[in-house]
């Protein structure tokens, strides 16, 4: 059992510790190990120590708790401190023990007293000291802990400023924080995952998509620029006489937009003899030659395409163009069809039917240009007349070697002197022709198809050998005397 001097502490000192700290439960205090200080000592005595105001006061003072004696209370009330030099039997212990049980009720008489050696007691100032600057000890710390995590950051998002605090390690993690997200185009600086420092400035600038058509080529560029003449410089577009489809100072929303851009270029016109240089942001070769104060007129045209966008340095030749059409007509050849006749010696070819060329009339477009006639190009063809083909018959029968009784007669000297030797001779009347001058009669009679210049010079030898057997000389009064030479 413990000593009722300990006992008697043990009810009272808790108690009394909770309610002079505002009801803040501490946990008990090492008794035998804590300094004991003197009433009144002040509080820069150790300068190790932080200097708090002395807040000590005699527990009869204080305010009345539950279980502890009342405020004014007779010094004889209270237990008094008892050191072993005071009291070397220990019997003032036990007997104020007993006085302050007897009233507490929490104490029973032991059946036999015990002579207890009470250690010296540390002043009531320590006991009530000592929660309170454990409790100021701990919030100072965490208060310095927590301090030392916050930090001050001054975030920028597309020109939007505003200061904040975070505990965030670096960029990213501030980012997440602040919920903005970051695209494979945007601008973070510093970069991701740079660490963040009290003081540090963050800015982020979203890219936007601009569908750009620069001088006819056509391409879709990411920006952070805020407006179009922004996207402009950063492309290094020369913007000093350039068209723009849309004001410079137009905002660059996130949808992005559609830009068009044709920068100055110098463009050489040549035309009526003449060289003229433009400065122009035209689309077209054709404006391009409309700033030059140059008409195309009628069939006008120029050396390119008049849609094609005119290039820096490009020199256009404009082509006078004047012309119309031109009709002609041509003979189309008649064709020539050739069958077997057994009437007729071998190698004797009779025209039957004789041909008839046909007719095409054809048009085409004749044009000067610049004055100088270029070829003729052909638009239509139309057939007026069609060829009628010709017909001849060509002999198959055997040829006879010869003809008895006209043999052995000069006949090479009478076609000299009737037709010359030619076996296609005509007469200028057109009634006799042949190298034997036959009319056409007295050929068929004969035996003979057709005309007879159209006939081999055998045949018409042998006709006329024929001729000679039925009449003689006669049909040949002026050259028959030629046969007998």
């Amino acid at each position: 059992m413990s000593s009722p001097q300990y006992d008697t502490y043990q009810t009272y000192g808790p108690a009394y510790a909770e309610a002079a700290y505002g009801g803040l439960a501490v946990p008990p205090a090492d008794l035998h190990s804590a300094e004991t200080l003197a009433y009144g000592t002040p509080a820069h005595a150790d300068p190790y120590r932080p200097a708090y105001a002395d807040t000590y006061r005699p527990a009869y003072e204080g305010p009345t708790l539950p279980g502890l004696p009342r405020q004014g209370a007779p010094a004889g009330d209270l237990p008094p401190a008892c050191t072993e030099r005071d009291d070397p039997d220990g019997d003032a212990g036990v007997r104020a023990g007993s006085r302050a049980a007897s009233r507490t009720g929490s104490h029973r008489r032991s059946p036999r007293r015990r002579r207890t050696r009470l250690v010296e007691r540390p002043d009531s100032s320590v006991l009530r000291l000592l929660p309170q600057a454990l409790v100021v000890a701990f919030l100072a710390g965490g208060t310095t802990a927590f301090v030392a995590e916050d930090k001050a950051i001054e975030l920028s998002v597309d020109g939007q400023e505003r200061t904040l605090h975070t505990f965030a390690d670096d960029v990213t993690e501030l980012l997440a924080e602040e919920g903005v997200e970051v695209g494979a185009h945007d601008v973070v600086t510093p970069g991701h995952g740079a660490g963040l420092g009290n003081g540090d400035e963050v800015s982020v600038l979203h890219a936007r998509p601009v569908r750009l058509t620069l001088d006819g080529h056509r391409r879709e560029v990411w920006t952070t620029a805020r407006t179009v003449a922004g996207v402009l410089r950063q492309l290094g577009v020369r913007q000093e006489g350039a068209y723009v489809s849309t004001s410079r100072s137009r905002p660059i929303g996130h949808a992005g937009l559609t830009l068009d851009v044709r920068t100055e270029r110098t463009v050489t016109i040549m035309a009526d003899g003449r060289a003229r240089t433009v400065r122009t942001n035209a689309a077209t070769v054709r404006e391009a030659v409309e700033q030059a104060g140059i008409t195309l007129r009628g069939q006008d045209t120029t050396s390119v395409a008049q849609t094609s966008f005119p290039r820096d340095g490009q020199t256009v030749t404009v082509l006078r163009i004047t012309g119309g059409r031109e009709i002609r007509e041509e003979a189309i050849p008649f064709q020539v069809r050739r069958t077997d006749d057994p009437t007729l010696f071998r190698g004797t070819e009779v025209v039957a039917s004789p041909g008839e060329p046909g007719l095409r009339r054809i048009t085409y477009a004749v044009r000067t240009v610049n004055g100088v006639r270029q070829t003729p190009r052909r638009l239509t063809s139309e057939v007026v007349r069609a060829p009628r083909p010709q017909e001849v018959k060509v002999g198959t029968r055997p040829r006879p070697e010869s003809v008895r009784g006209a043999d052995h007669l000069n006949w090479q000297g009478l076609a000299a002197c009737e037709s010359g030797g030619r076996p296609d001779a005509v007469d200028p009347s057109g009634t006799y022709g042949g190298l034997y001058q036959f009319d056409t009669h007295t050929w068929h009679k004969l035996g003979g198809r057709g005309r007879p210049q159209d006939a081999p010079a055998a045949e018409q030898t042998y006709r006329a050998k024929k001729l000679y057997v039925r009449r003689g000389a006669s049909p040949w009064p002026h050259c028959g005397g030629r046969l007998h030479q």
